[in-house]
């Protein structure tokens, strides 16, 4: 566990910062306490995200994706790629909500109003911005400081214009859930992911030693990861782990994951737009990050 607020605080950052190099450098992530989000506020985007999945099929269709290439915004699955391609087990909405300029608003469901006013209005939006952007600026902060660089170098390379995307992933039980996952294993396209679990049921695994290992469920804590971005940023000493969703028998998963992205005109040596690339990859059960390693 990380505390964040002790990552900027003169008296503990030291200490700290060793604990998150450790962390990134033989796991890629960590659970975040002291993040500043209060328990009322993560209990309802729990409550407002299942409140969406329980609507109506023919309802929760009005923000269905668009059958196109590459477009991943709105309520849907897996983009099909081909026949034999393993679908995962899942329902979500997946929306652009930084640059502002980019956002679609067809796709951002309008029912139930709590989802709407939650999530999408722009004093919650701004909100949720402001915080997942200053935490992210600390925590990158904190990792060039721990790799004795430059404080601003990787913001710097990562540019101005944010990119966000806020995914909400609802996973129903399933009678054999040995022969299927939630998510396939996959390592995320971001610079940093933010998920915030389900209260309940545990589901979310890691890649270690050839090994899964559970990830347990903190109350309140966020768990945070680098994607594949940060592991090109800092050259492969932080790495982005390899994880899946692994599916319950009788109980259904929630959770919201936030996705902090570069400028997409940006280059992150030696790939540009990297999230581009990224689905097609990962549609074929294969890490987009190894064709682009020069």
């Amino acid at each position: 566990m990380i505390h964040l607020h002790r990552l900027s605080s003169p008296s503990t950052a030291q200490q700290e910062l060793a604990k998150l190099h450790h962390a990134l450098n033989s796991w890629g992530c960590f659970q975040a306490i002291n993040h500043g989000m209060k328990s009322s506020f993560l209990d309802k985007m729990r409550q407002v995200s299942k409140q969406f999945f329980q609507l109506p099929k023919e309802e929760k269709q009005k923000c269905a994706r668009e059958r196109e290439p590459n477009n991943i915004e709105g309520y849907d699955n897996d983009i099909i790629y081909s026949e034999n391609q393993r679908l995962d087990w899942t329902d979500r909405v997946y929306l652009k909500v930084l640059p502002e300029d980019q956002r679609k608003f067809k796709f951002w469901p309008q029912n139930p109003n709590d989802f709407s006013y939650t999530f999408l209005s722009p004093p919650t939006l701004n909100e949720l911005y402001r915080k997942y952007k200053a935490e992210t600026e600390v925590i990158i902060k904190a990792m060039t400081n721990s790799l004795n660089l430059e404080e601003d170098c990787f913001l710097n390379e990562c540019g101005e214009r944010d990119v966000m995307f806020l995914r909400f992933n609802y996973y129903p039980p399933c009678p054999m859930p040995d022969h299927v996952l939630g998510l396939k294993p996959h390592a995320d396209g971001s610079t940093i992911t933010f998920l915030l679990q389900d209260k309940l049921v545990q589901g979310l695994q890691g890649l270690k030693y050839d090994q899964w290992f559970k990830v347990p469920i903190i109350l309140d804590a966020l768990v945070i990861n680098v994607g594949d971005q940060t592991e090109i940023l800092s050259n492969g000493i932080f790495r982005s782990p390899i994880h899946r969703a692994v599916i319950n028998s009788e109980k259904e998963r929630l959770t919201v994951a936030i996705f902090c992205l570069a400028d997409s005109e940006k280059e992150i040596k030696p790939v540009k737009n990297y999230s581009e690339i990224y689905f097609q990859y990962y549609h074929q059960g294969k890490r987009p990050i190894e064709a682009s390693k020069i």
